[in-house]
């Protein structure tokens, strides 16, 4: 049943839950039209400790206004033979009001069951076992040589590309936040991850970038971590002037706020030491962003990554090496075709 929801074998999946459930995650494909909004639902869980007749009497009452709005607004416009899923949290009762509802209208409806909690451990066990299935291209090399670009362009050659970055909405640094962006919650991340996983061709290798254990707050699942770091690993070079350039795009708010970055470089402290730190200051206090950020690379970044890099892939040394002259559009794309197109020629 979750497997024909996620195909798509349902014109329209109902998640049953509150407002505030549904953004903590859900099943990917389905509309949220509450039984009771956030605010009803915990009125109705306050009143059941003391009163449970009331809670029910609350909760009904909430959820027939609320189920009549939905119809009118959404479920109306459905054809009578459309097939629909509902679920709640477990399967019970908020989901059979919904169950009730449109199978008196005449739809052909299933509830899911165990509800919302049966799909969270089904997405825990395919975690477990789907990345295994998969041969990885990983894609390595330090901040700032374009690997995230390097993905992207080829996505765009028609490679299978499994940018997590991109799903966990995340640089992966300790400055990788992206403006104006809240990361997903970790239990929507993996439901984001298992339906980009499902959709692979096994034939075909997924294309990846190098990644450790967590990205910003995001745990990846160890299946994936251990089958990447044992895939074929392509390492990528750029000039440190094609480094700089692409950093001060990516990371322009930064640059305008060189402050704020200290600020959030200030746990570095201890690793770097006193006389380094200070060196970082004295840029930030001139403006001087771009030499800012190739010192960070230099006595940082880099170092970190290469001590990074051979923990978990101790086989980097046979990696296949491209060395990128230019980050921009076109080259990036030429470099994406030859790796999709003759991967064996990369030395």
């Amino acid at each position: 049943m979750l497997q024909s929801a996620l195909d798509g074998e349902y014109a329209l999946v109902i998640d049953a839950r509150s407002r505030r459930e549904y953004a903590e995650d859900h099943v990917p494909c389905a509309v949220n039209l509450p039984v009771v909004d956030n605010e009803e639902y915990a009125q109705v869980g306050t009143t059941h400790r003391t009163d449970k007749h009331r809670a029910y009497v609350i909760g009904v009452s909430y959820a027939l206004k609320n189920i009549s709005h939905s119809i009118d607004k959404l479920v109306a416009r459905y054809p009578k033979e459309a097939r629909m899923l509902v679920y709640c949290f477990r399967g019970g009762k908020r989901s059979k009001l919904w169950f009730d509802a449109l199978s008196t209208i005449g739809f052909r409806v299933d509830r899911l069951p165990g509800g919302w909690k049966a799909y969270r451990a089904w997405v825990r066990d395919q975690l477990s076992e789907l990345p295994r299935q998969f041969r990885y291209n990983v894609v390595c090399g330090p901040t700032g040589c374009g690997k995230t670009r390097l993905l992207s362009a080829l996505a765009s050659v028609g490679a299978q590309v499994l940018d997590l970055e991109e799903l966990a909405q995340h640089r992966g640094s300790l400055i990788g936040d992206i403006p104006g962006v809240v990361q997903p919650t970790q239990k929507w991340f993996d439901s984001l991850l298992l339906n980009k996983l499902r959709r692979f061709d096994h034939a075909q290798p997924v294309w990846v970038e190098s990644e450790s254990k967590k990205i910003g707050a995001i745990q990846l699942p160890a299946a994936l971590l251990g089958t990447m770091h044992g895939g074929r690993l392509f390492s990528i070079s750029a000039p440190m002037a094609e480094r700089v350039a692409l950093w001060r795009e990516d990371y322009g708010h930064f640059e305008r706020d060189l402050d704020a970055m200290m600020g959030r470089l200030r746990f570095l402290r201890p690793l770097v030491g006193g006389e380094e730190f200070g060196r970082w200051e004295s840029l930030a206090a001139e403006k001087r962003a771009p030499e800012l950020f190739q010192r960070l690379m230099e006595a940082h970044y880099d170092p970190a990554y290469a001590r990074s890099i051979r923990k978990n892939c101790p086989q980097i040394d046979q990696a296949a090496k491209l060395e990128l002259s230019c980050l921009d559009r076109a080259s990036l794309l030429d470099a994406a075709r030859q790796l999709r197109e003759e991967p064996a020629t990369v030395q």
